[in-house]
């Protein structure tokens, strides 16, 4: 898996910290710059079970946080099953290529399966050839979709 042990948890309270600052390196990384409020508000929230939503840190042996992964449930209709999407998966730069990412993955698809999913998707940036590289490795790509979003306009929080 590397040349450290990498043991990924879900996140609680005592590891929000760690996570804001990884969540922080993300946003930088994608050239997104969110207050840190609204990024103390989204892994708080993540902290709730009935949020939809679940967070997971990894560690190496000495406690050090090596990255994170944001995964969601959702439902895709044309399977007719419940489908788990990794919203985000970070790994620090130090941390690369250590087995960090392919870890986090895993505890993904695992979590995934204990509540019943059968499929894990996510998608990267066009751009993220060190992730590509990984993901090439683990799965099959899905297909040609394009991603949209659409502001609604609603409040933040």
């Amino acid at each position: 898996m590397g040349d450290a042990a990498v043991k990924v948890t879900r996140v609680t309270a005592d590891d929000l910290p760690d996570l804001l600052v990884l969540m922080r390196a993300y946003c930088t990384f994608y050239d997104s710059d969110p207050a840190d409020d609204e990024l103390r508000a989204l892994a708080t929230a993540f902290l709730d079970e009935g949020s939809g939503g679940t967070q997971l840190i990894a560690r190496d042996d000495s406690g050090r946080a090596l990255g994170h992964a944001t995964l969601l449930s959702s439902w895709d209709t044309t399977l007719g099953q419940r489908l788990a999407v990794m919203e985000d998966l970070f790994v620090t730069e130090a941390a690369r290529g250590r087995g960090v990412g392919a870890a986090l993955v895993e505890a993904c698809r695992q979590l995934a399966a204990e509540r019943g999913i059968e499929a894990l998707a996510w998608e990267t940036a066009p751009d993220n050839e060190t992730a590509q590289r990984l993901y090439d490795g683990l799965a099959d790509r899905a297909g040609t979709w394009l991603a949209y979003r659409l502001p609604t306009g609603g409040p933040a929080t």
